[in-house]
């Protein structure tokens, strides 16, 4: 059985419609990636995931007794908070101290719970987010381009332990990624999504469609051609369209 299934699920808020028909699976132990255009939809597939929002219409089908960790694109800590991360991954209570030091080495900074959260590095900060996701050893890791704003040295090391937790634990990985590198290296999986499903398949699969080259283009070097796709096309399972739209590109630098 899947870990989850999303069947011709629609999100709404208001009048304005983020997903419209989406549907896919997510098997145990794979990397999928999810990739495509601000405003395409991709936060709030992750956020109906997890329950924070309400398909419209649909259905998500989860396995009986799925854990999933969620790895958010940002969390503000009030920088005159005092709390150490030991303090920090135990809220709201009940978490033991040896879960705590076992979730930071997995997730690559062992000997960080006596810090405070306001002295940590970027880095550091997404590395202990990542380990309150996995204090309850997830069967689905969602991650929400949780590297936005490391520099690419430091985001690169964060998918690599990404990959690592992955053979550890045996869980499945979920992530929202704008990073070329990232899609072709630590992927078995590629989702193309612009408001529904517009392409899917394995990196090779996908690296070959038109809709995966609009979406990178030719030679960005890990930079990510973002763009707004307005169409009206037919697809196939191969990711081949019969096109009819304007696409437009600006460009972002990782």
């Amino acid at each position: 059985m899947s870990l989850v299934t999303i069947e011709n699920m629609r999100v709404s808020y208001g009048a304005h419609t983020a997903l419209q028909g989406v549907s896919l699976s997510i098997e145990s132990g794979e990397i999928v990636t999810i990739v495509g255009p601000n405003g395409s939809g991709k936060t709030s597939l992750l956020r109906a995931l997890i329950g924070a929002v309400r398909p419209e219409s649909g259905r998500i089908t989860q396995k009986p007794g799925l854990r999933i960790g969620y790895v958010p694109q940002k969390l503000h800590v009030d920088p005159t908070l005092p709390i150490t991360v030991d303090r920090f991954l135990r809220l709201p209570g009940g978490v033991p101290r040896s879960a705590c030091a076992s979730a930071l080495e997995k997730a690559g900074v062992p000997g960080l719970s006596n810090r405070q959260m306001s002295a940590l590095s970027g880095g550091q900060f997404q590395r202990v987010l990542l380990a309150r996701a996995l204090i309850n050893s997830p069967d689905l890791l969602l991650l929400d381009e949780a590297t936005q704003g490391l520099d690419q040295p430091g985001s690169a090391a964060f998918y690599r332990r990404i990959e690592e937790v992955r053979r550890e634990t045996g869980c499945a990985v979920l992530m929202i990624s704008h990073e070329l590198h990232v899609v072709m290296s630590a992927s078995d999986r590629v989702i193309c999504l612009n408001g529904h499903v517009c392409c899917e398949g394995t990196p090779e699969i996908v690296s070959s469609a038109p809709e995966y080259r609009a979406l990178f283009g030719s030679g960005t070097g890990g930079a990510l051609a973002l763009y707004r796709h307005e169409h009206d096309h037919a697809h196939d399972e191969n990711c081949g369209h019969a096109h009819n739209h304007d696409t437009k590109h600006t460009e972002a630098a990782e």
